[in-house]
C-alpha cells in the first residue's frame, strides 16, 4: 500500500495508533473499531463480509469489499473440476485404477445434470460462463433478477423452489447472511433431482450438515465437495472426513491474491475519494 499511495501514511495498527481515515482489515478484533471511531470506510480483503458485520462499527464508515482480485478464475476452475469429476466419474476411476481395475463406466448426457448456481455476483457470473463453455445447462438463482447470456434465471423466494428442482447439480456461492444461513438444508436439497450434487464453496453456516450426511445416505444426493465448514480446521472426528461420498478441501477454493486485492482497494479508494461510484460498497442490512 505505500508503493501504490506513497501519498499517504501508511502504518501497521497496534493498539494505541494515531487515528486513521481509512483501514484495509481481514477480521480485526473489536478493539480496532473501537480505538478507530472516525475511519471514513474499511476496505475488506475478501469478498465475504459476514465475520466484520457481526463487530460493533460505527454507521459512518463505509463498508467495502473485494469483488473478484482473481478470486473469480479460481472459483470457476474449482467449480468445475468439482462438477466434471462427478459427472464423468473420475472419482470412481481413480479409486478403480488405484485397486487395480480396468473398468468402463456408462457415459452421461450434459443436458441431463442442469447445474444450479447459488448467487450471480462477480463469482457466481464467471462460474455460470465457465460451466456453459462445457455445455452444461446452468440455472441461475439470486435475490434480484439477473439477466445472463445462455443462463435461465430464476429470482426471490418465489422462485427458489423451481430453481432446485430445475437442477441436478448445486453450487452455493450466496453471502452468508440472516436470510441464507442454513439454506442448504433437507427440504432444499430433497428439491433437487434426484442423483444430485452438491458443491458448497461460500460458507459453512449455509449447509446443514446433519441433513447432508441423511441425504446421502439415502441416495437422494450422489456426492458433494465441500470446501467451507462451520468449524475450521474441520475437527478430527467429524465424519464428513471419512464420507465415501464426500470430496473436503481445506477453504481453499479461491485464495485472494495479494497484488491484484492491493491494486483493486487502491482504486476503489481513489474512487471514492473523487466522489465516483465504487464496486463493491457494502450495504449493512442485506448483510453484503
Amino acid at each position: 500500500m505505500r508503493a501504490l499511495w506513497p501519498q499517504a501514511e501508511v502504518a501497521h495498527w497496534v493498539p494505541g495508533s494515531p487515528p486513521a481515515d481509512y483501514a484495509v482489515v481481514w477480521a480485526p478484533p473489536q478493539a480496532f473499531f473501537d480505538e478507530q471511531p472516525g475511519l471514513k470506510a474499511v476496505f475488506n480483503l475478501g469478498a465475504g463480509v459476514d465475520a466484520l458485520l457481526k463487530l460493533r462499527i460505527p454507521p459512518q464508515t463505509q463498508l467495502v469489499r473485494l469483488d473478484d482480485a482473481g478470486m473469480a478464475v479460481q472459483m470457476a476452475e474449482y467449480v468445475c473440476h468439482a462438477l466434471i469429476r462427478h459427472f464423468r466419474a473420475l472419482d470412481a476411476y481413480a479409486a478403480d485404477t488405484h485397486a487395480g481395475r480396468w473398468t468402463q463406466r456408462p457415459t452421461r448426457a450434459r443436458a441431463d445434470f442442469p447445474v444450479g448456481i447459488l448467487g450471480a455476483g462477480v463469482l457466481g457470473q464467471r462460474v455460470a460462463q465457465a460451466l456453459r463453455g462445457f455445455d452444461f445447462p446452468v440455472n441461475v438463482w439470486s435475490r434480484q433478477p439477473k439477466q445472463l447470456d445462455g443462463v435461465r434465471g430464476f429470482a426471490g423466494a418465489a422462485q427458489l423452489d423451481d430453481f432446485l428442482a430445475a437442477s441436478k447439480g448445486l453450487v452455493c456461492l450466496l453471502p452468508l447472511t440472516v436470510d441464507t444461513e442454513n439454506i442448504l438444508n433437507r427440504r432444499s436439497l430433497s428439491r433437487l433431482q434426484p442423483g444430485g450434487y452438491v458443491v458448497n464453496v461460500a460458507r459453512g453456516a449455509h449447509l446443514v450438515e446433519a441433513d447432508l450426511l441423511a441425504l446421502l445416505d439415502s441416495g437422494h444426493l450422489a456426492g458433494a465437495t465441500l470446501d467451507v465448514f462451520r468449524n475450521e480446521p474441520l475437527p478430527a472426528a467429524h465424519p464428513f472426513w471419512a464420507h465415501p461420498k464426500i470430496s473436503i478441501t481445506p477453504h481453499t477454493s479461491a485464495r485472494t491474491l495479494r497484488e491484484e486485492s492491493l491494486v483493486q482497494i487502491a482504486g476503489k479508494l481513489q474512487a471514492l475519494l473523487q466522489g465516483l461510484p465504487v464496486a463493491g460498497m457494502v450495504e449493512r442490512e442485506r448483510g453484503y
